[in-house]
């Protein structure tokens, strides 16, 4: 049985955290637009149970609660996220007397960890009440784009046995790793970082700070509120995450190099128990008497991948996993949705305004897989250095000052549409490019002869002043001359801290060769440090 057709401006393909997000910002950008979402799944969708991708960072955070105006339902009916953790705990019950990274206090930009029922169900009624129609237990069938630029999209879906026929004007794929126009365009696109990821929830809280009962270790944070942070119980070759859900439960995950550690080793909850019990046994500890309260068990092979082009003039975009994943480490996630949906929304924006749209849908997909491969640099071959207690805390404040210095600055100050203004500072923004890549292959090689010390020490981010001034510059007001001047303040913080790792790894390594960082840091641009930054001693403390 057929339904009449039915015409609309924007067809969403998929009512999850992507589909659902975009089909928020059309309606915030434009009251009139007519936006249909078809997801799948019948909601409400179970809370806890439901999706993987808990953790947000700030870029996510901030589409949230800044872009989507959705700062109520973040800071009430999910959890304020205590920045990220790390534990060199392997084979260890000792937390307190392992190297810890992690800030001792709240910086200034918030990020959330997000129980995803709660999340997609609230996104859901709130795309409703602003009008999009959002339509559940829906399947999509067939689809046919359009030729040309007069014609309209059309697509087949299914509800309870009936089969409609809908036109529009954009489609988008925000259907996950169905990746139904993917497969339908053949865009698949594979990438060099083979990794696979288990994970489970449990339903009760693990509270690590109740892992150690030192006042001492306790105190080393106000609020001593470890468990609301993302902790990385990390090791050569894995990290295992453990995040707070405002449900009551807790999601465990097991993110693994299978060169080091195979996934028909970890791929069950009894084999993945028996692996803590050797890798990380104070969580098996705290794990054992809890097998009752299992909510779920599910895993990733091959969990990262790309995508030929996500954005196109002919009315169609990927957004979300329907185009490309990275990795769960760092949580960027959110962020390439925010990122995506923003790109999208603004294509949207020109269409209706009659422009032509090719060129700079072109233009958005190379910016966007240039963030993209930016933010692969981190995990490529970079699993093995994870157990090692000297290296991994330089790695992470580097990634964070390339994060928030570069990506996070474009987002936040709304510049990531302003080609002119992008285009302008086109040089210093390569340049940190390159850099990031010259870093990441050092860090590797650092690694390679580092002596993984593992001490007592808490290396505490908050400590830091440079640190903590760049994750409040987030909240700057900066107009285009200044957003100028914060990219390449920006850059040359970068290549402050670039140099700094330099000197630290071959002081205690001279035959540690860095040509290719060391040829960078020769040419690079002559800046203005950021705000905030030491003119030295970036790094932390050598232990």
């Amino acid at each position: 049985m057929n339904t009449l057709l039915r015409r609309h401006d924007v067809v969403i393909m998929g009512g999850g955290l992507a589909g659902l997000t975009l089909a928020l910002q059309l309606k915030r950008r434009f009251d009139d637009i007519d936006v249909v979402v078809l997801e799948r799944r019948t909601h409400p969708v179970p809370h806890a149970t439901h999706k993987v991708g808990e953790s947000s960072v700030e870029i996510g955070a901030h589409y949230f609660d800044t872009v989507l105006g959705l700062k109520p339902h973040m800071h009430g009916a999910q959890l304020r996220k205590f920045g990220f953790r790390f534990f060199f705990s392997e084979g260890r019950r000792d937390i307190d007397q392992v190297t810890e990274i992690g800030a001792s206090r709240y910086l200034s930009v918030p990020s959330y960890q997000i129980d995803r029922g709660i999340f997609e169900n609230y996104l859901a009624e709130e795309a409703a009440r602003h009008g999009v129609n959002f339509i559940d237990s829906a399947l999509v069938g067939q689809i046919e784009l359009a030729t040309d630029a007069r014609a309209l999209h059309r697509l087949r879906w299914s509800q309870d046995g009936v089969t409609h026929v809908i036109e529009s004007r954009w489609l988008i794929d925000a259907c996950g790793r169905a990746g139904m126009l993917k497969r339908k365009l053949g865009l698949a696109q594979p990438n060099a970082h083979d990794c696979n990821a288990v994970w489970f929830r449990i339903g009760d809280r693990i509270t690590i700070d109740d892992w150690s009962d030192d006042p001492a270790w306790r105190a080393r944070c106000n609020p001593q509120a470890r468990w609301l942070s993302t902790n990385h119980l990390v090791g050569a070759g894995y990290w295992v995450w453990l995040i707070p859900l405002a449900s009551g439960s807790h999601s465990v995950g097991i993110v693994a190099d299978p060169r080091l550690h195979p996934l028909d080793t970890i791929d069950t909850f009894d084999k993945a128990m028996q692996w803590f019990q050797t890798y990380q046994p104070r969580l098996y500890d705290e794990l054992d008497g809890k097998r009752h309260l299992l909510q779920d068990f599910a895993f990733f092979r091959n969990f990262s991948y790309g995508c030929k082009q996500v954005f196109s003039g002919q009315r169609w975009a990927l957004t979300g996993e329907a185009g490309l994943f990275l990795d769960p480490f760092y949580s960027p996630g959110s962020d390439f949705i925010a990122m995506s949906n923003t790109y999208i929304t603004d294509l949207v924006a020109h269409d209706r305004a009659g422009h032509a749209l090719e060129a700079r849908a072109q233009l958005y997909d190379q910016i966007y897989h240039s963030f993209y491969e930016s933010t692969l640099a981190l995990y490529t071959d970079q699993y093995p250095l994870f157990g090692d207690p000297v290296v991994l805390p330089v790695k992470v404040l580097w990634d964070y000052t390339y994060y928030w210095g570069v990506l996070s600055q474009i987002f936040f100050h709304r510049r990531l549409t302003d080609l002119a203004l992008l285009g302008s500072v086109r040089d210093e923004l390569q340049h940190c490019q390159h850099l990031n890549f010259a870093v990441q292959d050092f860090l590797r090689a650092w690694s390679g002869v580092s002596d993984k010390r593992n001490a007592a020490v808490m290396h505490d981010q908050a400590a830091l002043p440079w640190f903590a001034e760049l994750n409040r510059s987030l909240n700057d007001d900066l107009d285009d001359d200044a957003f100028k001047a914060r990219v390449r303040a920006s850059t040359a913080q970068l290549g402050a801290l670039a140099r700094e790792i330099l000197e630290r790894a071959t002081g205690d390594h001279p035959d540690l060769e860095g040509t290719a960082l060391r040829a960078l840091l020769a040419e690079e641009p002559a800046a203005p440090r950021a705000a905030g930054a030491a003119a030295e001693d970036m790094l932390f403390a050598a232990v």
